[in-house]
Protein backbone atom coordinates (compact mmCIF):
# COMPACT_ATOMS: atom_id res chain seq x y z
CA UNK A 1 0.00 0.00 0.00
CA UNK A 2 1.08 3.55 -0.60
CA UNK A 3 1.20 4.31 3.10
CA UNK A 4 3.62 1.48 3.87
CA UNK A 5 6.36 2.54 1.46
CA UNK A 6 9.71 2.08 3.25
CA UNK A 7 11.39 5.29 4.34
CA UNK A 8 8.25 7.40 4.60
CA UNK A 9 7.99 9.43 7.80
CA UNK A 10 4.98 9.44 10.10
CA UNK A 11 4.14 13.10 9.50
CA UNK A 12 3.43 12.84 5.77
CA UNK A 13 1.42 9.66 6.38
CA UNK A 14 -0.68 11.48 8.96
CA UNK A 15 -1.26 14.41 6.60
CA UNK A 16 -2.20 12.02 3.78
CA UNK A 17 -4.87 10.37 5.90
CA UNK A 18 -6.13 13.71 7.27
CA UNK A 19 -6.63 15.00 3.74
CA UNK A 20 -8.22 11.71 2.69
CA UNK A 21 -10.75 12.13 5.50
CA UNK A 22 -11.21 15.82 4.61
CA UNK A 23 -10.31 17.04 8.07
CA UNK A 24 -8.60 20.39 8.72
CA UNK A 25 -5.64 20.66 11.07
CA UNK A 26 -7.68 22.80 13.44
CA UNK A 27 -10.60 20.35 13.48
CA UNK A 28 -8.39 17.33 14.10
CA UNK A 29 -6.26 19.11 16.70
CA UNK A 30 -9.33 20.11 18.70
CA UNK A 31 -10.69 16.57 18.41
CA UNK A 32 -7.58 15.01 19.99
CA UNK A 33 -6.80 17.85 22.44
CA UNK A 34 -3.56 19.23 21.03
CA UNK A 35 -2.71 22.60 19.50
CA UNK A 36 -2.89 23.13 15.78
CA UNK A 37 0.75 24.26 15.95
CA UNK A 38 1.81 20.94 17.48
CA UNK A 39 -0.13 18.95 14.90
CA UNK A 40 1.47 21.02 12.16
CA UNK A 41 4.91 20.25 13.60
CA UNK A 42 4.07 16.54 13.65
CA UNK A 43 2.99 16.59 10.00
CA UNK A 44 6.12 18.44 8.86
CA UNK A 45 8.46 16.26 10.94
CA UNK A 46 9.56 19.06 13.28
CA UNK A 47 8.05 17.18 16.22
CA UNK A 48 8.25 13.44 16.87
CA UNK A 49 4.86 12.27 18.19
CA UNK A 50 4.47 9.72 20.97
CA UNK A 51 2.95 6.37 20.02
CA UNK A 52 -0.10 7.25 22.12
CA UNK A 53 -0.69 10.45 20.12
CA UNK A 54 -0.24 8.62 16.84
CA UNK A 55 -2.80 6.02 17.81
CA UNK A 56 -5.33 8.63 18.98
CA UNK A 57 -4.91 10.52 15.70
CA UNK A 58 -5.28 7.29 13.74
CA UNK A 59 -8.44 6.43 15.65
CA UNK A 60 -10.01 9.84 15.02
CA UNK A 61 -9.18 9.48 11.31
CA UNK A 62 -10.60 5.96 11.18
CA UNK A 63 -7.30 4.58 9.90
CA UNK A 64 -7.32 0.77 9.38
CA UNK A 65 -5.31 -1.23 11.90
CA UNK A 66 -2.68 -2.30 9.35
CA UNK A 67 -2.05 1.39 8.62
CA UNK A 68 -1.84 2.23 12.31
CA UNK A 69 1.06 -0.19 12.44
CA UNK A 70 2.57 1.69 9.49
CA UNK A 71 2.23 4.96 11.44
CA UNK A 72 4.08 3.45 14.39
CA UNK A 73 6.84 1.91 12.28
CA UNK A 74 7.36 5.17 10.39
CA UNK A 75 7.85 6.97 13.71
CA UNK A 76 10.32 4.34 14.94
CA UNK A 77 7.97 2.43 17.24
CA UNK A 78 7.03 -1.24 17.31
CA UNK A 79 3.68 -2.19 15.74
CA UNK A 80 0.80 -2.75 18.15
CA UNK A 81 -1.62 -4.89 16.12
CA UNK A 82 -1.15 -8.54 15.25
CA UNK A 83 -2.04 -10.03 11.87
CA UNK A 84 -3.09 -13.61 12.56
CA UNK A 85 -4.33 -16.08 9.98
CA UNK A 86 -7.73 -17.64 10.61
CA UNK A 87 -5.95 -21.01 10.42
CA UNK A 88 -3.66 -20.11 13.32
CA UNK A 89 -4.34 -22.06 16.56
CA UNK A 90 -4.91 -18.75 18.34
CA UNK A 91 -7.90 -18.17 16.05
CA UNK A 92 -9.45 -21.58 16.77
CA UNK A 93 -12.53 -20.28 18.56
CA UNK A 94 -13.08 -17.40 16.16
CA UNK A 95 -12.65 -19.69 13.13
CA UNK A 96 -15.10 -22.20 14.63
CA UNK A 97 -17.66 -19.48 15.43
CA UNK A 98 -17.51 -18.07 11.91
CA UNK A 99 -17.83 -21.49 10.29
CA UNK A 100 -20.72 -22.34 12.60
CA UNK A 101 -22.48 -19.14 11.53
CA UNK A 102 -21.99 -20.01 7.86
CA UNK A 103 -23.04 -23.63 8.24
CA UNK A 104 -26.11 -22.59 10.19
CA UNK A 105 -27.05 -20.29 7.31
CA UNK A 106 -27.29 -23.19 4.84
CA UNK A 107 -29.11 -23.70 2.50
CA UNK A 108 -28.50 -20.02 1.79
CA UNK A 109 -25.02 -18.93 0.61
CA UNK A 110 -22.63 -17.37 3.09
CA UNK A 111 -18.95 -16.38 3.05
CA UNK A 112 -16.33 -14.64 5.15
CA UNK A 113 -14.34 -12.12 3.10
CA UNK A 114 -11.20 -10.06 3.68
CA UNK A 115 -10.49 -6.43 2.81
CA UNK A 116 -10.17 -7.28 -0.91
CA UNK A 117 -13.33 -9.41 -0.78
CA UNK A 118 -11.31 -12.60 -1.14
CA UNK A 119 -13.25 -15.51 0.32
CA UNK A 120 -11.69 -16.86 3.52
CA UNK A 121 -14.48 -19.25 4.58
CA UNK A 122 -17.70 -20.45 2.94
CA UNK A 123 -20.63 -22.80 3.42
CA UNK A 124 -21.94 -25.55 1.16
CA UNK A 125 -24.42 -23.29 -0.62
CA UNK A 126 -21.73 -20.73 -1.46
CA UNK A 127 -19.41 -23.47 -2.70
CA UNK A 128 -22.20 -24.72 -4.95
CA UNK A 129 -22.49 -21.24 -6.47
CA UNK A 130 -18.72 -21.03 -6.97
CA UNK A 131 -18.73 -24.49 -8.56
CA UNK A 132 -19.98 -23.00 -11.83
CA UNK A 133 -16.94 -20.71 -12.16
CA UNK A 134 -14.10 -21.40 -14.62
CA UNK A 135 -10.84 -22.47 -13.00
CA UNK A 136 -9.10 -19.11 -13.46
CA UNK A 137 -11.82 -17.35 -11.44
CA UNK A 138 -12.39 -20.04 -8.82
CA UNK A 139 -9.11 -19.25 -7.04
CA UNK A 140 -7.64 -19.65 -4.60
CA UNK A 141 -8.30 -17.07 -3.56
CA UNK A 142 -11.81 -16.71 -4.90
CA UNK A 143 -12.48 -12.99 -5.18
CA UNK A 144 -16.10 -11.79 -5.08
CA UNK A 145 -15.51 -8.88 -7.46
CA UNK A 146 -13.78 -11.04 -10.05
CA UNK A 147 -16.26 -13.91 -9.72
CA UNK A 148 -19.32 -11.68 -10.09
CA UNK A 149 -18.07 -9.11 -12.61
CA UNK A 150 -15.85 -11.04 -15.03
CA UNK A 151 -17.75 -11.75 -18.28
CA UNK A 152 -16.81 -15.45 -18.06
CA UNK A 153 -17.86 -15.67 -14.43
CA UNK A 154 -21.20 -15.19 -12.73
CA UNK A 155 -21.86 -12.07 -14.82
CA UNK A 156 -23.09 -14.22 -17.69
CA UNK A 157 -25.66 -15.82 -15.36
CA UNK A 158 -26.76 -12.58 -13.68
CA UNK A 159 -30.12 -11.48 -15.04
CA UNK A 160 -29.95 -7.94 -13.63
CA UNK A 161 -26.27 -7.34 -14.29
CA UNK A 162 -26.52 -3.51 -14.72
CA UNK A 163 -28.05 -3.11 -11.24
CA UNK A 164 -25.97 -5.76 -9.47
CA UNK A 165 -22.70 -4.66 -11.05
CA UNK A 166 -23.48 -1.05 -10.10
CA UNK A 167 -23.74 -2.13 -6.46
CA UNK A 168 -20.46 -4.06 -6.59
CA UNK A 169 -18.58 -1.33 -8.44
CA UNK A 170 -19.80 1.25 -5.94
CA UNK A 171 -18.53 -0.97 -3.11
CA UNK A 172 -15.14 -1.31 -4.80
CA UNK A 173 -14.99 2.43 -5.43
CA UNK A 174 -15.84 3.22 -1.80
CA UNK A 175 -13.30 0.77 -0.40
CA UNK A 176 -10.58 2.16 -2.64
CA UNK A 177 -11.44 5.77 -1.81
CA UNK A 178 -11.60 5.20 1.95
CA UNK A 179 -8.37 3.22 2.24
CA UNK A 180 -6.09 4.19 -0.65
CA UNK A 181 -5.04 0.53 -0.61
CA UNK A 182 -2.68 -0.25 -3.50
CA UNK A 183 -4.02 -3.81 -3.75
CA UNK A 184 -7.57 -2.48 -4.05
CA UNK A 185 -6.42 0.01 -6.66
CA UNK A 186 -4.83 -2.81 -8.68
CA UNK A 187 -8.03 -4.84 -8.38
CA UNK A 188 -10.12 -1.86 -9.51
CA UNK A 189 -7.85 -1.34 -12.50
CA UNK A 190 -8.18 -5.02 -13.39
CA UNK A 191 -11.97 -4.94 -13.16
CA UNK A 192 -12.10 -1.73 -15.21
CA UNK A 193 -10.52 -3.63 -18.10
CA UNK A 194 -13.38 -6.13 -18.30
CA UNK A 195 -15.31 -5.45 -21.52
CA UNK A 196 -18.68 -5.52 -19.74
CA UNK A 197 -17.74 -2.92 -17.09
CA UNK A 198 -18.42 0.83 -17.10
CA UNK A 199 -15.66 3.44 -17.13
CA UNK A 200 -14.34 4.07 -13.61
CA UNK A 201 -15.68 7.62 -13.51
CA UNK A 202 -19.18 6.10 -13.70
CA UNK A 203 -18.76 3.66 -10.82
CA UNK A 204 -20.03 6.04 -8.15
CA UNK A 205 -23.37 7.30 -9.42
CA UNK A 206 -26.12 9.36 -7.80
CA UNK A 207 -28.77 6.91 -6.51
CA UNK A 208 -32.23 6.95 -8.08
CA UNK A 209 -34.88 9.21 -6.56
CA UNK A 210 -37.03 6.21 -5.59
CA UNK A 211 -34.62 3.36 -4.83
CA UNK A 212 -35.82 -0.16 -4.14
CA UNK A 213 -35.70 -1.48 -0.59
CA UNK A 214 -32.73 -3.65 -1.55
CA UNK A 215 -30.95 -4.49 -4.79
CA UNK A 216 -31.35 -8.24 -5.30
CA UNK A 217 -28.91 -10.44 -7.13
CA UNK A 218 -30.90 -12.33 -9.74
CA UNK A 219 -28.75 -15.20 -10.93
CA UNK A 220 -29.48 -18.38 -12.87
CA UNK A 221 -28.05 -21.50 -11.25
CA UNK A 222 -28.93 -25.12 -11.86
CA UNK A 223 -31.90 -24.23 -14.02
CA UNK A 224 -33.43 -21.95 -11.38
CA UNK A 225 -33.42 -18.15 -11.35
CA UNK A 226 -32.57 -17.13 -7.81
CA UNK A 227 -33.22 -13.70 -6.32
CA UNK A 228 -31.03 -12.94 -3.30
CA UNK A 229 -30.26 -9.96 -1.11
CA UNK A 230 -27.11 -9.67 0.96
CA UNK A 231 -26.01 -8.47 4.39
CA UNK A 232 -22.50 -7.63 5.62
CA UNK A 233 -21.51 -8.10 9.27
CA UNK A 234 -18.22 -7.07 10.87
CA UNK A 235 -16.55 -7.66 14.24
CA UNK A 236 -17.45 -5.12 16.89
CA UNK A 237 -14.15 -4.75 18.76
CA UNK A 238 -11.35 -6.19 16.62
CA UNK A 239 -7.75 -5.78 17.79
CA UNK A 240 -6.22 -8.01 15.12
CA UNK A 241 -5.81 -6.93 11.49
CA UNK A 242 -7.39 -10.09 10.09
CA UNK A 243 -10.52 -9.65 12.22
CA UNK A 244 -10.69 -5.89 11.59
CA UNK A 245 -10.69 -6.48 7.84
CA UNK A 246 -13.01 -9.49 7.80
CA UNK A 247 -16.73 -9.37 7.06
CA UNK A 248 -19.43 -12.02 6.99
CA UNK A 249 -21.58 -11.81 3.87
CA UNK A 250 -24.85 -13.72 4.08
CA UNK A 251 -27.31 -14.07 1.21
CA UNK A 252 -31.05 -14.43 1.82
CA UNK A 253 -33.89 -15.33 -0.56
CA UNK A 254 -35.70 -12.24 -1.85
CA UNK A 255 -38.79 -14.21 -2.87
CA UNK A 256 -40.63 -17.46 -2.09
CA UNK A 257 -39.50 -19.17 -5.30
CA UNK A 258 -35.84 -18.68 -4.39
CA UNK A 259 -36.46 -19.92 -0.86
CA UNK A 260 -38.12 -23.07 -2.20
CA UNK A 261 -35.39 -23.67 -4.77
CA UNK A 262 -32.58 -23.36 -2.23
CA UNK A 263 -34.31 -25.55 0.31
CA UNK A 264 -35.00 -28.08 -2.42
CA UNK A 265 -31.29 -28.33 -3.19
CA UNK A 266 -30.63 -29.25 0.43
CA UNK A 267 -33.28 -31.98 0.56
CA UNK A 268 -32.53 -33.75 -2.72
Amino acid sequence: MATTTPGRAAGPLLKEWRLRRRRSQMDLALDVGVSQRHLSFVETGRSNPSPELLLVLAERLDVPLRERNAFLLAAGYAPRYSHTSLDDPAMRRVHAALQRMLDGHDPYPGVVIDRLWNVLLSNNAARAVAGSLPRELAGPPLNVFRACLHPEGLARRTRNFPEWSAYLLDQLHRLNTLTGDADLEALANEVARYPNILERNQWHQVPPEEPALVIPWRVELGGDELSLFTTLTTFGTPQDITLAEAAVELFYPADDATDAALRGVQTR
